[in-house]
């Protein structure tokens, strides 16, 4: 359960996950989870593992179709179906990834042999560190903030469920 949005995430093993029949039996099982009382426009983000190995042009136009738009955090090592709303590209050191362009770039800070500089010259909105997870997060936390400061053209992105104590 969502401790702030009174709704459960679905996951392949988690509650309400699973393997599905059809893309519209996922978005609805996806729609069933969606709070009622929200006045928003329903949002689906897409992460884990790898999401384009599932993600197609019948997933993607099964949640249009019900009104979502769509977000889709990948490594980048894969053409992502048409029609995507949110690409986050997060490339990982020893992948060869292919998508150079989207909405945004996330690299998770500190690792070694990646330099977030190189990276500056592609075509995204948005240019994010991360600091690494783990046993040094406090420490990786200072080195992603003084990185940010240091390089204006990159944003400090945290993962706030983890600071809230939502896994």
């Amino acid at each position: 359960m969502c401790d702030f949005c009174d709704t459960d995430f679905i996951g392949t093993s988690g509650p309400g996950g699973g393997v599905f029949e059809s893309a519209e039996d996922l978005v609805k099982s996806v729609q069933n989870k969606w709070p009622t009382k929200k006045s928003t426009k329903p949002f689906v983000v897409c992460t884990g593992g790898e999401p384009l190995l599932q993600m197609d042009d019948a997933l993607v136009n099964a949640f249009h179709d019900s009104g979502f738009n769509i977000a889709v955090e990948t490594n980048g090592t894969l053409v992502p179906p048409l029609g995507i709303d949110w690409i986050c590209v997060s490339p990982k050191i020893n992948a060869k990834f292919i998508l150079r362009r989207g909405n945004e770039l996330k690299i998770v800070f500190p690792q070694a042999d990646m330099n977030p500089k190189d990276f500056e010259k592609l075509d995204f909105e948005y240019f994010s560190i991360q600091p690494m997870d783990g046993p040094n997060l406090e420490q990786n936390i200072d080195l992603a903030v003084e990185f940010c400061l240091n390089h204006p053209h990159w944003r400090l992105s945290l993962q706030t469920h983890k600071f809230i104590g939502i896994s």
